[in-house]
């Protein structure tokens, strides 16, 4: 039995009784993606317009009243939050779209381009503007509302997951609530206009350390319940006669991992905008770089979305300095051609 998970490049542990399959490879994969993104935290804090030398970095963290107090401020008020809100937005992005291809079973299939987060948006705007004394808490909730609805609504239209009309009626239903966001911000005053839009081109500037909690609040429930039924997850693959055969819900088991990467998305969307493509490009990264079930691809997209985001804020931060562009755009410039990609592969099946 060990020589033939060893061929197939697993390893069997037996923790407290427990039997537990793990792959070696994708273990080491995994430890290398995580060291990338502290490596890149470090140099987010360590880099700007006010620089902290990177032997400073520890006392900046352990012992901040021994900087300066703009030093403490940079860093503490503003560089740490703002990248630990990239880190944890890439990987609720990265995770959504890992569990939305899988459910569907198509690789096209991400939140973004099915209309989730244009609802989320429109609702959350709405919240932002018209009721600007709601708390922050509640904009997730909101938020999901709205990406809930939008979701529903191509379910409804398009009927079946697994086919290509998914994509393009969550298209069509995105232009929808665009066209709804558009006649906004041409009709609204140039402030609010000014706010939206800095919003909506998935901005990291107004992270803070309440808002980074909120979204760690919304957050955990949706992975844990992502990663609670990975296992369920990978039977389902094997297809529907097997999947009930082996004991497994599937409508229960779609319902909620259809819920979780909606949940992770419009809490995305409440904090930081739209940052798009995030959800599209991970899984299939990770696909490259690593094999595994569900679970591995789950953890993968993560870290891959993580990097993805912590990259883009980096660059639009540090390569125009003074100007800073959103994390947002800087994405897009690397989805856009990415998701052309995948059409053009994929363009005998429509």
């Amino acid at each position: 039995m060990n020589r033939i998970l060893q061929r197939a490049g697993l390893r069997a542990i037996r923790p407290a009784g427990y039997s537990l399959l793990l792959r070696p490879a994708a273990l080491r994969l995994l430890s290398a993606l995580l060291l990338g993104a502290l490596a890149l935290l470090l140099l987010g804090i360590s880099r700007g317009s006010l620089p902290v030398p990177v032997s400073a970095i520890g006392r900046a963290l352990f012992y901040p009243q021994s900087l300066s107090a703009s030093q403490q401020y940079i860093v503490w008020d503003i560089r740490l939050p703002r990248l630990l809100m990239a880190l944890l937005v890439g990987a609720m992005l990265g995770m959504a779209g890992a569990a939305m291809q899988s459910v569907t079973g198509n690789g096209l299939a991400d939140p973004g381009l099915l209309g989730v987060k244009e609802g989320a948006s429109v609702v959350v705007l709405t919240q932002i503007l018209l009721f600007p004394s709601v708390s922050e808490f509640w904009r997730p909730l909101t938020g999901m509302a709205g990406g809930l609805l939008a979701a529903l609504m191509v379910a409804a239209l398009a009927r079946d997951f697994s086919r290509p009309r998914f994509i393009l009626t969550g298209l069509g239903i995105s232009w929808i609530f665009a066209a709804g966001i558009g006649v906004f911000i041409t009709t609204a005053d140039a402030r609010d206009v000014q706010t939206a839009l800095v919003w909506m081109a998935g901005s990291l500037n107004a992270a803070t350390w309440p808002l980074l909690a909120i979204a760690v609040c919304w957050a955990v429930p949706a992975a844990i319940l992502l990663f609670c039924t990975a296992r369920a997850g990978d039977v389902a693959l094997l297809g529907n006669p097997a999947a009930i055969g082996l004991g497994v819900r599937l409508p229960q088991l779609t319902l909620l991992r259809f819920i979780a990467p909606v949940l992770l998305t419009a809490t995305c969307v409440s904090c930081v905008g739209n940052i798009g493509f995030v959800g599209l490009m991970a899984p299939h990264l990770t696909r490259l770089l690593m094999r595994g079930g569900q679970t591995a691809l789950l953890s993968g997209s993560a870290l891959v979305g993580a990097l993805l985001v912590l990259l883009g804020d980096s660059v639009g931060r540090l390569a125009f300095a003074p100007l800073q562009l959103p994390a947002g755009i800087i994405i897009s410039l690397l989805g856009a051609p990415f998701f052309l990609l995948l059409l053009w592969q994929r363009r005998d099946r429509f």
